[in-house]
């Protein structure tokens, strides 16, 4: 495998044969020694993350795939943390669709003189531009298409998806008495230009509450799987 990428969670490696490699790291995002899913940096490393996020994604990649939704999965290695997957065509330098459920997070930082936290938002989808420089801005459909980004019937499919992916997940964690208040998500063309979920959904990819108190990361993933 040859290295082709770096990332803050995750490295990527072409393996010469058409598809991808992703390797999880064990690093988090957040600041100052504090996760938060919701932060464009590094903040900490916790032993085992990586292989505890790969863990999550295959179940929520597998559980998605059973409801039609398209994913760039091929297989797993969980022992070596790294999931192989279909080549990617993002859009523009990478956009996150985030969808949310209750209020929490840097949306009431933004809005919190009319918002409450825990507030219902019926999947309220917001999308940013992974930049790190500039700390992930948001962007409206306008915009993404005037600037060439992506066109309007391909956001409208990116919505819909994250609508459904985002309501696939909280009804399987209600189910094991876990409510999801918001989650992030990525997409990108397939080599055949359909549109399909990339990169990872676990513990650094959302917030979920238990009895209105947040569920740190490690833990996610065991009450997730009930273990």
């Amino acid at each position: 495998m040859k290295k082709i990428y770096t990332g803050k969670t995750k490295d990527v490696f072409d393996n010469g044969d058409g598809s991808y490699t992703l390797k999880f790291k064990d690093d988090a995002t957040g600041k100052d020694g504090v996760f938060d899913p919701g932060e464009n940096q590094v903040g900490l490393s916790i032993e085992g993350l990586g292989r505890e996020s790969l863990r999550l994604t295959k179940y929520i990649y597998e559980l998605l795939e059973a409801q039609g939704v398209p994913t760039q999965l091929l297989d797993c290695d969980l022992d070596a943390a790294t999931m192989r997957v279909r080549p990617a065509a993002i859009f523009g330098c990478g956009i996150e669709f985030v969808c949310r459920c209750k209020a929490t997070g840097s949306f009431l930082k933004r809005y919190g003189a009319y918002a409450q936290q825990g507030q219902d938002l019926g999947y309220l989808v917001e999308v940013t531009l992974k930049d790190d420089d500039r700390k992930d801005p948001p962007i409206t459909k306008d915009s993404l298409v005037v600037l060439g980004i992506m066109s309007a019937a391909d956001f409208d499919i990116c919505k819909a998806l994250t609508q459904q992916i985002c309501k696939i997940l909280a009804e399987n964690l209600a189910c094991k008495g876990l409510d999801l208040y918001d989650m992030k998500v990525e997409f990108a063309r397939t080599t055949n230009g359909d549109i399909m979920l990339i990169d990872e959904i676990s513990a650094g990819s959302m917030r979920v509450y238990k009895d209105d108190q947040w569920v740190q990361p490690m833990d996610l993933t065991a009450m997730i799987l009930g273990e």
